[in-house]
């Protein structure tokens, strides 16, 4: 299915060529996208161009600068930073017709974007709830075998509604919507996810549908709860009975096979990360990271990343790392555990000392003597406000404590 949608593409490229058909660009302004979820749904995002080569992804708070657009005649492709997953899509006239394509995941969505449209959203009636503050959330509330916990956080301002929901290994990062009536609407687009939460409000209680692309959603309920509170995420993950450190052995993306016992690491505090390219709380942890290393490579501190791909070729995983790698700028090695499958099962089987491998991100904080002392699962990023910084605060405080030793 992939290719044959890609093999389409190429092929309007090359009719176009054949008939001189002049090249359009993107025109500078707002555009109003929208991806095709399950049951009719429509996902939908904002995006503001700057130029034929530059445009942003606005969730939010969040601002996603993407320079990687490609014209072909009446074709356009446009990257998001990091991660795999593209837009292609045609013009008819302003405005853009297409698919967002993953294809190590053979997923196709359909995509359409409207010029000059700015609201996320439409609103049909005057907001008479307001969502703002704490909700406690089950995800997949009828399958006791599927379902797991969230804390909904979120602020309105008339019709407006933002926030996020936090996840026992990690967060749905910036959402935007609104509040018509009595139906909240969320959603967000990143590049490498595409959101979409709908739910009915009372005023102590939500029900609703979370959609992912157009391959999966999950009915969700949540109450009120000011004092919610997620279980620890250090308690998630841990080494096995007999286990005091970890092992490993992996290859660089110059083939280079990087163990823990490497002089490099010797005597040192060492984060291992592990992680995927194409995970955004990984992205996010990985910006923040970046940011303590170059701070602190110089006091006996080192980071090292597994990443676990599920691009379909070691070439292709490698291709992603390097990309990942020069976009933040990251100087601590990046090691490919694993391609083809991302699959936490057959993580836990290359790290068989931990009890599994939970969440991507998961972070594991060893001593000077080689010892672990804390796994961290999941991250929560800036879009979780003073969960961020609790967090960022609590790191430092802990390595620091480490660095000291």
């Amino acid at each position: 299915m992939i290719r044959i949608l890609i093999g389409c593409f190429m092929a309007l490229v090359v009719c176009s060529c054949n008939e001189d058909i002049k090249q359009q660009n993107l025109k500078v302004g707002t555009y109003r996208a929208i991806l095709k979820a399950e049951d009719n749904q429509e996902i939908p995002f904002v995006f503001e161009v700057k130029s034929p080569t530059e445009l942003h992804i606005i969730n939010a708070e969040e601002v996603i600068k993407v320079d990687e657009v490609e014209y072909r005649n009446d074709s356009i492709f446009i990257k998001a930073p990091v991660f795999e997953g593209f837009l292609a899509a045609t013009f008819e006239g302003d405005n853009l017709k297409g698919s967002y394509i993953k294809e190590s995941l053979d997923r196709v969505v359909p995509f359409s974007a409207e010029y000059n449209k700015k609201n996320r959203f439409e609103v049909t009636s005057e907001a008479n709830e307001n969502v703002a503050g704490i909700w406690e959330t089950v995800f997949n509330h009828n399958d006791a075998d599927d379902q797991y916990i969230a804390k909904g956080v979120f602020k309105q301002e008339g019709s407006k509604v933002t926030g996020t929901f936090r996840t026992t290994t990690g967060d749905y990062r910036y959402l935007e919507g609104v509040m018509d009536g009595d139906q909240m609407k969320l959603s967000t687009f990143d590049g490498a996810h595409a959101f979409l939460f709908t739910a009915k409000v009372s005023d102590s209680t939500m029900e609703g549908t979370f959609y992912s692309g157009n391959h999966w959603k999950a009915p969700f309920i949540a109450k009120r709860n000011a004092s919610y509170e997620l279980p620890s995420t250090d308690e998630l993950t841990f080494l096995k009975e007999g286990y005091d450190s970890l092992e490993f052995s992996f290859p660089d993306e110059n083939g280079t096979i990087i163990s823990l016992s490497d002089d490099r690491f010797k005597n040192k505090v060492v984060i291992v990360q592990i992680m995927g390219t194409w995970c955004p709380n990984c992205l996010d942890e990985s910006i923040y990271f970046n940011e303590f290393y170059e701070a602190n490579k110089d006091k006996d501190f080192e980071i090292v990343a597994l990443a676990f791909e599920y691009a379909k070729t070691e070439e292709k995983a490698f291709n992603s790392i390097s990309r990942l790698r020069e976009k933040l700028n990251i100087n601590y090695p990046i090691l490919l555990a694993q391609y083809g499958t991302s699959d936490k099962e057959k993580a836990q089987e290359k790290l068989p000392m931990l009890n599994h491998v939970l969440s991507y991100p998961t972070s594991i904080f060893i001593d000077k003597s080689g010892k672990v002392q804390k796994i961290h699962t999941g991250f929560n990023g800036p879009a979780t406000g003073e969960k961020y910084e609790a967090f960022k605060a609590d790191f430092e405080r802990f390595v620091g404590g480490l660095l000291s030793d």
